[in-house]
């Protein structure tokens, strides 16, 4: 086997698992190596759970389990299937414990589908909290999933990573509608990434509204509205937020419910 193959495989499989570093996972023939490759290379949601499901069966011994379980959550995730993701995050973990992206699946794809109306919103609420914090606490001591990766691009991946947790948390407690925590979180979330997402930033504009501060959430729309090359889904959402904004300052104005219409894209 050559060892250029499988340096430039466990490069690519570095961003896409939280395995840890100290023992890489290792193929076992030139098969392997081309099955994992195969899954590696799966351009559509549905090629990549067909690929990852035959290196799951074809080698039931693979190292690269938790690895293919996990490329086929994130899959299913794009297929906007967040039952299937969810199922298959559960089993990541399981063969992984230390998974914090799958953690983070769960945290953040639960909090985004809730709904403060939903009859099983407790139990939502502590998946949310539970797999958020596993996360964060999993990432306090997160090693780099390949030693190849440069320190600083290792470091700003946490943060994202850690950014993700604090947005469930922020989504997490608008649901409880304790407002002033999420802002609090939301703006952890965008403080705290090294790449801060505009979607979340409507987010934190929508918290605002919801809570009644409309200047602030006026402040933070603006901010996002004036991101370069901006996708115009985004722009959309923000301005619609906006001008609710707007439309509600003054001394009468209250707090209320962000209507579904103007929700920040998922």
């Amino acid at each position: 086997m050559k060892q250029s193959i499988l340096a430039g495989l466990l490069l690519v499989l570095s961003g896409v698992t939280g395995l840890m570093a100290q023992k890489a996972p290792q193929p076992k023939s030139q098969k392997e190596v081309e099955a994992i490759n195969a899954m590696i290379k799966a351009t559509t949601p549905d090629e990549r759970i067909k690929t990852a499901d035959f290196l799951l069966t074809k080698f039931a011994d693979t190292e690269f389990k938790a690895i293919a379980m996990q490329m086929t959550a994130e899959a299913y995730e794009m297929k906007n299937d967040p039952d299937k993701m969810e199922v298959w995050c559960e089993k990541t973990i399981e063969a992984d414990p230390k998974n914090y992206a799958c953690m983070l699946m769960i945290a953040g794809g639960t909090a985004k589908r809730a709904r403060d109306t939903d009859l099983d919103l407790s139990e939502n609420v502590a998946k949310v909290d539970k797999y958020a914090k596993q996360a964060l606490e999993t990432l306090k001591d997160a090693q780099k999933p390949n030693p190849n990766i440069p320190d600083d691009q290792w470091n700003a991946a946490k943060k994202d990573y850690m950014a993700q947790a604090h947005e469930a948390f922020a989504l997490e407690n608008v649901l409880k509608k304790k407002y002033d925590v999420a802002i609090s979180e939301f703006k952890e979330a965008i403080d705290g990434a090294a790449s801060p997402d505009p979607v979340t930033m409507v987010r934190l504009g929508q918290c605002y509204n919801q809570a009644g501060k409309h200047d602030d959430a006026v402040a933070i729309l603006d901010k996002v509205m004036a991101t370069p090359n901006l996708n115009p889904q985004i722009r959309q959402f923000a301005q619609a937020e906006r001008v609710r904004a707007v439309q509600a300052k003054g001394p009468a104005a209250k707090p209320a419910a962000t209507p579904a219409a103007t929700e920040a894209p998922k």
